[in-house]
């Protein structure tokens, strides 16, 4: 999408003069400052920074996960400092997918129960053939019945992805998704990742250490000084 079409557009995602600052003993410590964000439904933005720069503050903050110090934020056009956390629930239902680091498996529930939760949110007929039909398509059709011990990092993450696109999500939010895995698996979970994003038509925001992750974005954005300073993908080095 270019900038020119872009103008009668309504943003998936708006962050304007955003400020996050927490209290660390006797010091008022700034993670984020007078940070602005734009994103455009459909479009890749990779978010990268140096360990500890607030990368995933500032995604829980652009999920509405949790609230920022100061700024104005909105997330489908609604503004998120309107609702409360239910009414920030609910507008993410079936409109949001997460995919964490750490999997975010729940371990007593094998790998279909755990695609089949966030349609129980956001219900749907033949939800449990739709579940089936995504790990089928992430290539876990024969591990549907294995519990999350039962399966390696890269599977969890398979599994994680399903479940992120099963809602027919209209955005999905990553954090550091290949962040614990061999490089080879890494590079599995990325062309998977962006495999289905291209076929679902998702906005994705991700943050990522990853750079060969971030160059597949159509915009790449560091997190510097509480600030977010845009880069092409092909300046992000190797």
């Amino acid at each position: 999408m270019t900038n020119a079409s872009r103008t009668d557009v309504t943003p998936i995602l708006h962050a304007d003069h955003l400020v996050k600052e927490v209290d660390s003993g006797e010091r008022r410590l700034t993670i984020l400052s007078d940070l602005r964000l734009t994103v455009f439904p459909g479009e890749s933005v990779a978010i990268l920074g140096q360990s500890g720069a607030g990368k995933s503050t500032l995604l829980g903050l652009l999920a509405g996960l949790d609230a920022p110090t100061r700024g104005e934020l909105s997330l489908f056009g609604q503004s998120l400092a309107a609702l409360d956390e239910d009414g920030r629930a609910r507008l993410r239902a079936g409109r949001v997918g997460f995919v964490f680091q750490n999997f975010q498996l729940l371990p007593t529930l094998t790998a279909l129960e755990n695609v089949l939760l966030p349609l129980e949110l956001s219900p749907q007929p033949d939800a449990e053939q739709c579940a089936r039909d995504w790990l089928t398509r992430v290539g876990l059709g024969e591990r549907l019945n294995h519990l999350p011990k039962q399966l390696s990092g890269g599977e969890q993450q398979r599994v994680a992805l399903a479940r992120a696109f099963v809602t027919g999500a209209e955005l999905v939010f990553a954090d550091e998704p290949t962040g614990n895995l061999d490089p080879a698996t890494g590079e599995r979970i990325i062309e998977a990742l962006f495999d289905l994003n291209h076929q679902a038509g998702t906005t994705l925001v991700l943050v990522t250490h990853d750079h060969a992750l971030a160059r597949r974005c159509d915009r790449c954005l560091h997190l510097e000084g509480g600030r977010l300073v845009e880069r092409m993908p092909e300046e992000v080095s190797a």
